[in-house]
C-alpha cells in the first residue's frame, strides 16, 4: 500500500487535511542532520499551528521557535516553550497582549521585532509600566522590502533601543525571503551578499561597547546556507510538512510530504472532465493553478476552481466514478493549514487521532 493510502478513509469526510505523524518525526531528524547544534534551530510555527507538532519538535530537544501572530506565541506558551520570539512587530492593542503572555507564561522567554522608533518607544512604555523589560531584536530589510529597517540605519535604533527603560534590545533578525533562486550556487551568493550587511551592522554594535548580537536568520530556502554560519540562529518553517512548491524549487532538501489533502469526486462533468470537493476554502488560492499535485492522479489537470468546487481535466473520467478519493499535496502547505479546524492523524496507513490546529485563529483565550 503506499504510504498515503488510508484503510479507514470511508470514515473520515472530505475536504480534509491528513498529517503522516512518522513522516513529520523523520522530517524533525532530518533537519537535525543539517545543522552542527540543535540549539541554533528556531523554527518557525506558521505552518502547523499545532501544539502537538511543537511538543514532537521538544523532544527531538528543540528548545526555540519563531511564530508570526499572538495566537502562536500563546500556543508555545501553553506548550512551555522555553524561548519564543513574536517575528512580528506588535503595534496597538498587540502590545498588550504580548505583555499579557508574558505575564501569564513565566516559564517562557518571549521576544519581538522592533524597526521604528516609534514602535520601540510604544512597546517600552508599556512593559516598562508593569516594570518589565522585554528583550527585542531588530528586524532588518535586505531586500524583501516587506518590513524592517536598512542595516545601515540599525545602529542608531539599536542605540535608541537601548536607552528605553522597558526594552532590552540583544540581537538582529533578518528574514531574505525574496531569495528563493532554485540554482543552489546564485542563491548562495545573493545570500552571502545579503548577509555581509547583517555582519557589518553586527560588529558596528559590539564596536559601541554592546553585547555581540544574536543573529536569527533566513527561512525554508536559505536555510542550508544559514545553518553553515557559526552561532547563526535558523528559522525552517514548511520543512515540518514539506509541499509541493518547495519540493519542486529546493531539491537539495529531501524532507517527506507529510501532509495531504483528502477529496472526492463529486460529480463527472463529461468524458474527460471531473469536479471534486476542494475548493478554494480548501487549498491555498494565493498562487495560479496548479495549487495541488495529486499523487494518485498525477496528469490531473485543474481547469476551473471556485469556493467549493475544483473542476479536472482527465484523460477518461470514467477511470475517476463519484467518490473517488483524491490525495493532494498543496503548492504552498502554509495557508492551507491555517483553512482547517482539526488535521487528521496518520499511522500505519490508518487515521489514529486527530490534533486541532489550535493557532490558527487570532486569539485561543477570549
Amino acid at each position: 500500500m503506499e504510504w498515503y493510502h488510508l484503510s479507514n478513509i470511508a470514515q473520515i469526510d472530505s475536504p480534509a487535511i491528513v498529517l503522516y505523524q512518522s513522516r513529520v518525526e523523520e522530517n524533525i531528524a532530518l533537519v537535525k542532520t543539517m545543522i552542527d547544534d540543535v540549539q541554533r534551530l528556531r523554527p518557525h510555527v506558521k505552518t502547523h499551528k499545532i501544539a502537538e507538532v511543537v511538543h514532537l519538535m521538544q523532544q527531538a530537544g528543540i528548545t526555540r521557535f519563531k511564530c508570526a501572530t499572538i495566537a502562536e506565541a500563546e500556543m508555545l506558551g501553553m506548550a512551555q516553550a522555553p524561548d519564543v520570539l513574536l517575528a512580528y512587530q506588535p503595534v496597538g492593542p498587540k502590545i498588550n497582549r504580548l505583555l499579557e503572555l508574558v505575564q501569564k507564561y513565566p516559564q517562557t522567554t518571549f521576544s519581538c521585532l522592533v524597526d521604528h522608533p516609534a514602535a520601540a518607544q510604544a512597546i517600552s512604555s508599556e512593559f516598562a509600566a508593569q516594570a518589565r523589560k522585554l528583550d527585542v531584536y531588530l528586524d532588518l530589510n535586505v531586500g524583501m522590502n516587506r518590513t524592517g529597517i536598512i542595516p545601515i540605519k540599525g545602529l542608531e535604533l539599536y542605540q535608541y533601543a537601548a536607552s528605553l527603560p522597558g526594552i532590552n534590545p540583544v540581537g538582529l533578525h533578518v528574514y531574505d525571503g525574496h531569495i528563493h533562486d532554485t540554482d543552489m550556487g546564485v542563491r548562495i551568493d545573493r545570500c552571502d551578499a545579503a548577509f555581509a550587511l547583517v555582519e557589518n551592522l553586527a560588529g558596528q554594535i559590539a564596536d559601541a561597547g554592546y553585547a555581540e548580537p544574536v543573529i536569527i536568520a533566513g527561512g525554508t530556502p536559505t536555510f542550508p546556507i544559514h545553518a553553515q554560519r557559526e552561532g547563526v540562529q535558523c528559522s525552517p518553517g514548511t520543512f515540518i510538512f514539506w509541499d509541493w512548491g518547495y519540493s519542486a524549487n529546493f531539491p537539495e532538501q529531501t524532507f517527506n510530504w507529510a501532509a495531504v489533502v483528502i477529496s472526492r469526486v463529486i460529480s463527472v462533468v463529461d468524458p474527460q472532465h471531473i469536479c471534486l470537493d476542494l475548493g478554494h476554502k480548501s487549498v491555498a488560492a494565493e498562487n495560479p493553478q496548479p495549487r495541488v499535485h495529486f499523487i494518485n492522479a498525477p496528469t490531473a489537470v485543474p481547469v476551473a476552481q471556485s469556493e467549493e468546487h475544483l473542476v479536472l481535466k482527465v484523460d477518461d473520467a470514467s477511470a475517476f466514478p463519484v467518490g473517488t478519493v483524491f490525495y493532494g499535496v498543496p503548492r504552498h502547505i502554509c495557508p492551507t493549514v491555517a483553512l482547517y479546524e482539526k488535521a487528521y492523524v496518520a499511522d500505519n496507513n490508518e487515521i489514529v487521532s486527530n490534533w486541532k490546529i489550535i493557532a490558527r485563529d487570532r486569539q485561543i483565550i477570549v
